[in-house]
């Protein structure tokens, strides 16, 4: 059984994340991690969860530090004085849901080897062996988290950015922190949605354009030269230009990319225009988990997922909202951010989910299919089946949730998508047909 996905663990509470999976959770990383900080965000939940991680940890032995309610790029930021930190999330998930996110010293999330080592043990048979009473672990507080990350983030943008700024905070911990590292990089700022609260009152707690219908409108309506938009636990960022414009994952993560000189690292389901504007481009599987896995790997200078995730290595290993809010006001002062993406290349896409009740079956007939047809140059195997083309490409990826494989394409203009998207349409029909 895989417990750990592509951006930590996650689930419905006391369905998945119970107590009794926290306890043992806990138990296992306090077995291999002395030091341990923890956060959380604004969820109902979080207290159970937390309680229940503590308490696991401390009966391992491990010493617990609590950071209250944070950013997870805020807790991320702070793990590098301990062994490692625990961040109580489920990001931009419902409110039923939390998780549970892991992080080393220099902010990148637990890799797939220590993902493994953490499921053998919490799934273990055995018995844990665990220290005498003398040896119980303490609890206590850790308060200069957010101090800390602001002043780094402060020394890498400077201030003086004369601009007025609405900042939609999503109900959670990014409330604590971009306001007033906003305000002092010199910005006026005004909030929407920036009482903490796990119901998410204000709107669901994903940054997509559809959530964000009262930030877009007030930008439009007031002198705001920006609007941002956190998700849940503000490790997500996306922008709104003066004009109420949505500039979601796509068109930021171009306008990293090109602020970035050197290699970068984005997932498969990632534009081509990405290559346009890159020195050299790597790609990996869907999530931060492997963006920052390859990231670390390939010592490349940027990382980042149309979902909104961007990881900044001058800063940390992890994905930082908190640091891409800022350097979005930064960008933006310099040349407002909606004409900077009008000079990027853009490519048509599209996009479809087909019903599929042998996924992997399905999946293997593709794979078998497409390396018998195409050379290992055109094809990226990491994350379903990338399969690049002169004049542009498509992605076959199976959902790691539902009973569906999703289908993506993007070409050159539109007359070549509709030849890239018909092919990947055609074979996948054909192997659920075989």
């Amino acid at each position: 059984m895989r417990l750990f996905g592509s951006s930590g663990i996650r689930g419905v509470v006391n369905e998945m994340i119970t107590p009794e999976l926290c306890q043992k959770i806990g138990g296992a990383v306090g077995g291999s991690y002395e030091k341990v900080l923890m956060g959380r965000d604004a969820r109902s939940s979080g207290d159970m969860v937390s309680a229940a991680l503590i308490a696991g940890l401390t009966s391992a032995g491990a010493q617990v530090k609590k950071g209250g309610t944070l950013s997870t790029s805020t807790l991320a930021h702070a793990a590098e004085d301990f062994d490692c930190g625990i961040m109580v999330t489920a990001s931009h998930n419902p409110e039923e849901y939390n998780g549970i996110k892991l992080w080393n010293p220099d902010g990148s999330s637990f890799n797939t080897e220590q993902m493994l080592e953490l499921e053998e043990k919490i799934f273990s048979e055995e018995k844990q062996e665990l220290p005498s009473w003398k040896n119980v672990g303490r609890v206590g507080k850790h308060n200069d988290a957010v101090e800390e990350h602001m002043s780094a983030i402060l020394e890498l943008v400077g201030g003086g950015y004369d601009q007025r700024v609405i900042i939609d905070c999503a109900n959670g911990p990014g409330s604590t922190i971009t306001p007033t590292l906003l305000k002092k990089m010199g910005c006026e700022v005004t909030t929407l949605n920036a009482q903490p609260d796990g119901s998410f009152p204000g709107h669901p707690s994903e940054p997509v354009e559809e959530n964000l219908a009262d930030l877009r409108s007030l930008v439009k309506k007031s002198d705001a030269g920006l609007g941002i938009a956190h998700d849940g636990d503000a490790d997500r960022t996306v922008a709104v230009d003066r004009e109420g414009n949505y500039l979601g994952g796509d068109d930021l993560l171009k306008l990293f990319v090109k602020d970035h000189s050197g290699s970068v690292v984005v997932p498969v389901n990632s534009s081509m225009a990405v290559d346009d504007v890159a020195e050299k481009v790597f790609r990996c599987r869907v999530g931060d988990v492997f963006v920052s896995e390859m990231l670390k790997e390939k010592g490349a200078a940027f990382g980042g997922e149309p979902s909104g995730t961007w990881i900044f290595p001058e800063i940390s290993n992890g994905p930082d909202g908190i640091y891409a809010a800022a350097l979005l006001v930064k960008m933006n002062s310099e040349r407002e951010l909606s004409q900077q993406v009008k000079e990027l290349p853009s490519y048509p896409r599209r996009k479809t989910s087909i019903q599929v009740k042998k996924k992997k079956e399905t999946m293997d007939k593709l794979i078998s299919l497409y390396e018998n047809t195409y050379s290992k140059k055109e094809l990226n195997l990491v994350d379903g089946i990338r399969l690049q083309r002169e004049r542009g490409w498509s992605l076959i990826r199976a959902s790691g949730t539902e009973p569906k494989i999703r289908i993506t394409a993007e070409a050159q203009d539109e007359k070549s998508l509709d030849v890239v998207f018909e092919r990947a349409k055609n074979d996948l029909e054909r192997c659920m047909e075989g």
